[in-house]
């Protein structure tokens, strides 16, 4: 059955099962790569998306569920200004180590400093709890979040 998807500013009509995972309808039709599989239960956040802002697990939501919202994927989010800072600042803080969780990692950041542009680093926690980092980068993300905030370059020591 055929859906209109909305992705990163783009209308998009897509023939596929209405029960398939929204992420492999990003991943294998319209080819964005950004959003991962890993642990298919949700639990993760490598596969998280914004749908109307908001961060999605997309390994299990139907597409049928996300027809006529506006989702936006990492390689969308560079485009907002907000989305620019965290990239930036996550390059400069060397948050990367193997990379796999990081997209999910920069839109959940992303959509917590949408509602909450000046977040404590409790509320960081909280917000980022749903994202897991097997290298175990969880103080450089903080970093780089609080260095988005603050719009600063170079590394703090």
């Amino acid at each position: 059955m055929p859906y209109e998807l909305h992705v990163n500013g783009r209308d998009h009509l897509v023939d596929v099962d209405g029960d398939t995972p929204l992420l492999w309808v990003l991943r294998d039709t319209l080819n964005l790569k950004g959003a991962k599989f890993s642990c298919g239960e949700g639990m993760c956040g490598a596969c998280i998306v914004h749908i109307d802002g908001r961060p999605v697990h997309t390994c299990r939501l139907k597409v049928s569920a996300a027809a006529g919202s506006r989702i936006t994927t990492i390689e969308g989010i560079g485009s907002t200004e907000l989305g620019a800072r965290l990239q930036k600042a996550w390059l400069e803080v060397d948050v990367l180590q193997c990379g796999y969780c990081q997209p999910g990692q920069i839109m959940s950041a992303a959509a917590l400093l949408q509602r909450n542009p000046s977040p404590s680093d409790d509320e960081i926690t909280a917000a980022m709890d749903g994202n897991i980092c097997r290298c175990g980068t969880y103080l450089r993300i903080r970093e780089a979040i609080k260095r988005a905030v603050r719009g600063t370059s170079g590394r703090e020591t």
